[in-house]
């Protein structure tokens, strides 16, 4: 057993999907499934129930998940500690920003960037949710702002906005018009977007409109958010987006696109700042943390 069995252990317990764990792992998923295996091989022990249709934990697998996090926790505090004890001085740390994140987030991202400048370079490092809570697990973030829901166990989570989403569609569909109800969509195609910018909330939002009878999708392969403009401009498609006007992903607007409000449907995006719970707690962060709970102590309901 060696480090990378249990790295990719956890990927596939946290995914509970050997396609998503591999992209997550930046892998192929014959390799990861074969790592797997012979990881189950040599614990004598079946970790993950698996069949077409899903992947679960065995009593097994729940047992390890929490070591393996511990050992991996462990591994990870290692390059910051002995920075800690080895760098005097100002240090220089990363905060993860999200995509489409809302200017008065931006603007209590650069307070805090000032609250600590005596004794700490605050860098901003962009990147899709998923990759920044990967990042902060891995200490190569300090703290990051990421879409809710966090079910890593090893993070501390402090919601910081709420935004409210409205429906993307085809303006020359719904000209006139500001809200719909979920129901004037379902002739329309939902755009699941690439795994790689998709939320975990926004595939609960795919779950919960499929029950409510939106049955249509497109999937995405490999595009960005003017990738999805491009699917509802052609009349055929919809998608989420943040209400606010303020709000940058209104930036990714076309011609044919308006984004209204629902009448029947009250979806939004809560996002929150995150960070190791054991580097906080009387580890480098500890000070870092105290300040960023102060400058974000007010959450903001958009």
């Amino acid at each position: 057993m060696d480090v990378l069995h249990l790295r990719y252990f956890v990927a596939v317990a946290e995914e509970l999907n050997f396609s998503a764990a591999a992209r997550r792992l930046h892998m192929a998923t014959p390799p990861l499934s074969q790592r797997i295996r012979s990881l189950e091989r040599e614990l004598d022990r079946r970790l993950f129930e698996r069949d077409t249709h899903r992947v679960a934990l065995t009593p097994a697998g729940e047992a390890l998940l929490p070591l393996a996090r511990e050992v991996l926790e462990q591994i990870n505090a290692i390059p910051y500690r002995v920075r800690k004890a080895t760098q005097p001085g100002r240090s220089t740390m990363f905060v993860g920003i999200p995509t489409g994140m809302h200017p008065k987030l931006r603007n209590l991202v650069t307070a805090l960037v000032d609250r600590v400048a005596q004794w700490c370079e605050l860098l901003r490092w962009p990147g899709t949710s998923k990759a920044l809570i990967a990042g902060v697990r891995e200490n190569t973030l300090a703290i990051a702002l990421a879409r809710l829901p966090v079910s890593d166990a090893s993070l501390d989570v402090l919601p910081v906005m709420s935004e409210r989403l409205g429906a993307v569609v085809p303006a020359d569909r719904f000209a006139g018009r500001n809200s719909v109800a979920l129901d004037d969509l379902s002739d329309l195609c939902f755009v699941v977007a690439p795994n790689e910018i998709r939320s975990t909330y926004f595939d609960q939002l795919d779950r919960e409109i499929f029950e409510r009878g939106i049955r249509k999708r497109i999937k995405l392969i490999e595009a960005g958010y003017g990738g999805i403009a491009e699917m509802v401009s052609t009349g055929t498609a919809f998608y989420f987006a943040m209400l606010d006007p303020e709000s940058p992903m209104h930036g990714y607007a076309l011609e044919n696109t308006k984004v209204v409000s629902f009448t029947d449907f009250e979806p939004r995006l809560e996002t929150a700042l995150v960070w190791r719970r054991d580097r906080a707690s009387g580890g480098d962060l500890d000070e870092l943390v105290q300040v960023a709970r102060e400058v974000f102590a007010e959450p903001i309901n958009l």
